[in-house]
Parts: C-alpha cells; sequence; structure tokens
C-alpha cells in the first residue's frame, strides 16, 4: 500500500477466508480499528453470521452500522490514524437495491470517499460473476451491478486480493 492511495480492496467467492485476511491485514496496520457493517440481520441465519464475526474480532473493533450510505461514514472516520474495514459491498449493493437507490450516486461517492480518504480502507466484497448466468432479472441486475463495482474498487484501490480456499493471491499493489 502506497501512502498515496492507502486502500485494500478484497474479493472472493463465499467462505473463501476475506473476512478473515481482511482482519488480519487491519490488526498489522497499528491504527485504530474501525469496522463498516454493511449487513443487515434480516432472519436467523443472518444474525449467526454476524454474531460469529463480531466474536472473531473482539473488543479491538469500533462497529458502524452503515447498510446504505457508507460513503458518509468514511468521510466522517477519515482520519490518518483510522482503519476502516468495510464488509462488504455485495451486502451494501443489496441494500441499495432493496431500496431503490441511486446505484451510480452510490458508488461515484464511494470512489470519491477512497480517493480523498487519509484513513486505510479495507474492503470486502463477494466474486459472484464466475457462476452461470442467474436465471432472473434481479439477480442478472445484480450481478452486473456488482462486476462494475468491482471494476471501479479495484481500479483504484492501491492493493487487490483475491481468495480462495482461505488464500491470499495479490493481484495489484
Amino acid at each position: 500500500m502506497t501512502d498515496k492511495n492507502r486502500s485494500v480492496f478484497i474479493l472472493g467467492g463465499a467462505r473463501s477466508g476475506k473476512s478473515r485476511f481482511a482482519e488480519e491485514l487491519a490488526g498489522k496496520s497499528g491504527g485504530c480499528l474501525h469496522y463498516l457493517a454493511t449487513g443487515r440481520a434480516w432472519d436467523d441465519e443472518m444474525r449467526d453470521r454476524i454474531s460469529h464475526h463480531q466474536e472473531r474480532r473482539g473488543g479491538e473493533w469500533t462497529t458502524h452500522e452503515a447498510p446504505v450510505d457508507i460513503a458518509a461514514v468514511l468521510q466522517r472516520l477519515d482520519d490518518a490514524g483510522n482503519v476502516i474495514l468495510i464488509d462488504c459491498l455485495t451486502l451494501w449493493l443489496t441494500n441499495l437495491m432493496m431500496e431503490n437507490a441511486d446505484i451510480e450516486a452510490a458508488f461515484t461517492a464511494v470512489e470519491a470517499a477512497i480517493i480523498s480518504s487519509q484513513a486505510t480502507l479495507i474492503f470486502v466484497s463477494n466474486e459472484v460473476g464466475l457462476g452461470i448466468v442467474p436465471e432472473n432479472r434481479m439477480a442478472r441486475e445484480f450481478r452486473d451491478h456488482a462486476g462494475r463495482l468491482h471494476q471501479r474498487i479495484g481500479a483504484i484501490a492501491g492493493e487487490d486480493y483475491f481468495l480462495a480456499a482461505g488464500l491470499p493471491l495479490k493481484m495489484k499493489g
């Protein structure tokens, strides 16, 4: 990571070890640890996932729930001493779509926050474009939005990783 661009993008499949890798990377930075949670606990399974993540992180982290407006939280926490882990972009995209939000405006706001950030930003997201073409329109739109978002974040991040089977492949930086 260069001093100029202190952002990291971590992409991979479900249960590939992305969040654990991101947490380890953040912990090595020496900064104040902030976790920007985008997930919503819609059901028991999601509540269990959230609980598991919280337990694994421990008390060193300050959690900020931001299911929709992550750019505002990034701006509020923008300080060179902060490390902000955003987990995850695909849950954030789901929330944007469910609220019929202006997706392009949300993507642009996050890009601007990355470019201007003094904090170290670590973004986690699920790669959803490697499988078969989804059978319904909403799922195809989600996959397409996610692919475009990943390209945009990957292009401006200082470092990019792809995870599979818990193993990180450094793609850039």
